[in-house]
């Protein structure tokens, strides 16, 4: 007899990038402890990940406005599947799924990983009605939690508790793996080789990347960009840059890659340079095969990153501190080992996984037992 909670695991997002993926590595991780059913838009590159062990539901919805129908489909899904809580990722789900949970007869938990910042008051009647019909928030950082804090109003606030993300254990190359992958894209081995992997948009700073390998002048700095561009013809301004500044022989862009690990394990450093990325999953990766990182001092990032310890911080937007940063990683080489073994530490005491997903599975399941809210 099947005594298994059931769970739903949600995420309607078109995109492509850690917070779509991250539901797809907790829904796998899940299934031995529920009976999970994986919701997602029929919009949506997301399919390819799953295996066929795998319960996929997929609903068409295009917008927020116009989401009735998938709404009662969702609903549907709540009653005839007895579904106990529903594990949302993306904030713009919020409306969806409170509609579908009071289209149901189920009305099965709610509960939200929030990756996003949260900067104003949800006082209005629109926000109190739909956080009130939440019944629990996992903030992937400290400081989200005191956003949420701060700006939910405390009658109609869900319970809050901080669940960092992890990352998987990955393959490690061996020495001719490692060489012939290098090979493969293009890597000099006596170049000091800087990564950036994430969606390719402004917002996440690549242009700053490619301005501090330009002040660098320093033929053996090279910068390898992966990812797909948010706005199609991006990656062309983004390459006149570099052949403006003089450095398009040193900037490389490598197109989408399914798994980056590899890649991560190519490169002497990785770099993450947005404006506020809220946790920075790229960097725990990283960190996790012995690769050195470097981020912008803000958002979450300072939270993984203990500048001169497990990594080190520039100031965010400035690419002269990135250019100082990373000729500071090429110069000292104690230096970047110091941070390459203390980063794959911190990664598996704090970041790993197995633990942050044993973590995920006990809030769930208390979650699922406890009274209606």
């Amino acid at each position: 007899m099947n005594n298994k909670k059931t769970l739903i695991e949600l995420c309607m997002s078109p995109d492509l990038g850690g917070l779509e993926l991250y539901m797809v590595r907790a829904a796998q991780a899940l299934r031995d402890e529920f009976d999970v059913i994986s919701v997602i838009n029929s919009d949506t590159k997301l399919k390819s990940y799953y295996t066929q062990e795998d319960q996929v539901v997929q609903i068409e919805k295009n917008s927020n406005f116009l989401m009735y129908g998938a709404a009662k489909k969702l609903a549907q899904l709540f009653d005839e599947k007895d579904v106990d809580v529903v594990h949302l990722h993306w904030t713009k789900d919020i409306a969806f799924v409170v509609l579908a949970k009071l289209l149901s007869k189920r009305k099965p938990k709610l509960v939200q990983t929030r990756n996003m910042t949260m900067t104003r008051f949800k006082d209005d009647f629109y926000h109190r009605f739909l956080y009130k019909n939440i019944d629990m928030m996992l903030p992937v950082t400290h400081q989200v939690k005191e956003q949420l804090e701060k700006f939910i109003p405390q009658d109609i606030r869900p319970k809050i508790e901080v669940l960092y993300m992890g990352s998987d254990k990955t393959e490690m190359l061996n020495e001719q793996e490692l060489q012939a992958f290098k090979k493969e894209i293009g890597l000099q081995e006596d170049n000091f080789n800087v990564g950036m992997v994430g969606r390719i948009n402004e917002a996440k700073g690549q242009h700053l990347l490619i301005e501090a390998v330009a002040k660098l002048d320093d033929e053996k700095v090279h910068a390898y960009v992966v990812g797909h561009e948010m706005k199609e013809g991006y990656i062309k301004l983004l390459e006149a840059k570099a052949k403006e500044l003089g450095v398009a022989h040193r900037v490389h862009f490598l197109g989408f890659m399914k798994n980056p690990h590899h890649f991560f394990q190519a490169c002497d450093a990785i770099v993450l340079a947005s404006k506020r990325e809220t946790f920075g999953l790229v960097l725990i990766e990283a960190m996790q095969v012995k690769t050195a990182v470097i981020g912008s001092n803000s958002g979450g990032v300072v939270e993984i990153i203990d500048d001169k310890e497990t990594g080190l911080l520039f100031d965010v937007g400035s690419s002269d501190d990135l250019a100082n940063k990373i000729e500071l990683l090429k110069e000292d080489k104690n230096l970047l080992k110091k941070i390459e073994n203390a980063g794959k530490k911190k990664c598996e005491r704090l970041f790993s996984n197995s633990l942050q997903f044993a973590k995920l599975g006990e809030i769930l399941k208390d979650l699922s037992e406890s009274p209606i809210r």
